[in-house]
Formats: structure tokens, sequence, C-alpha cells
């Protein structure tokens, strides 16, 4: 089965915006059992940037910080794909700006999409492709010039097969 690798956007949007844990709590039920299984999973800088939300998302990413959630990045593959990535992002004739390169390095969209081109994995995030955008740099841009698959929630939850029904 294919593993997926979520981005930093797909929790806290769900908490935020689409699936809020009062209100949804079997989504987040579904999440863990998918990681469970070894369908979905993340990194630990994207624990970093959850950690810094302070709300529940916090406290739910605290309480699976240790327990298999989110991978490390310093294996040999993710390191070798990451330098890649970071040649390629800084490489002038992509155009980005020192800002959008800083912000890229800064949080953990380059080690998702380096763990994801190590691993062979799809990424799940709610960014868009835009080959025009020099402010930031989108991980579906990166993505796209390193052939690793992305895909949103919405998607990640039709290949699961996984409905959601009220009682």
């Amino acid at each position: 089965m294919n593993q997926f690798l979520l981005d930093a956007n797909i929790f806290i949007q769900a908490n935020r915006f689409h699936y809020p844990f009062d209100v949804f709590p079997g989504f987040w039920e579904w999440l863990d059992g998918e990681m469970k299984k070894g369908v979905v999973t993340s990194i630990y800088p994207i624990y970093e940037e959850l950690k810094a939300g302070n709300d529940f998302l916090t406290e739910w990413a605290e309480e699976r910080k240790d327990a298999g959630w989110f991978l490390p990045v310093d294996d040999e593959g993710t390191q070798t794909e990451y330098a890649r990535i970071a040649s390629w992002v800084i490489d002038e004739k992509q155009g980005y700006k020192s800002t959008a390169i800083d912000e890229f390095f800064d949080v953990g969209d380059s080690w998702l999409v380096a763990k994801a081109a190590a691993e062979k994995m799809t990424i799940v995030t709610h960014e868009r492709l835009n080959a025009q955008r020099k402010n930031r740099v989108l991980i579906p841009n990166v993505c796209h010039a390193f052939h690793i698959e992305y895909i949103d929630t919405i998607e990640l939850i039709r290949r699961t097969g996984a409905r959601f029904h009220l009682k």
C-alpha cells in the first residue's frame, strides 16, 4: 500500500476549519487508525510546527510524538534528497525570492519533500501547484520538479476508502 506523508497544514486546517476535534472526533480516530496500519505518517519537523500552536492540536501531537506518528529526517536517504532539493530551490533559474527560500527551509516543508522523495511516499497537503509564484516555495512546485506525488485530504480519504457516517 502507498504510504502518505502529511503536511502541517493538513492537521492545522482540519483542527481549525474542516474537522475540529469536538465535532469530528471520528476523523482524528481514523487518522490514528491509518497511522497504526502504516498508511499515514508525518515527520519530526512537522511535529515541531504543530507543537508551536499552543492549542488542542498541540496536545494531540505531543501525545503522539513518540508513538510512531513522526518520522526522523536524519537518515541518509532523506539527507541526500534534502541536498538535491536545496540545490534546486536556491538555483537562480527557479527565480524564488530570498525570503521564500528562507521560509521553505525554516519550516518542515523542505524536509517533508525530502522524506517523500527518499521513501517514495505521497505528500498530503492543501497547497496547490503554482509555478508562477516566486514569493513562496510551494510544496507542489517542488514535488512537480522531482516527480513526487501529492494529494489533498479528500483524495486521501477516497484512496483509503474511509467513509464518515452520522449516528
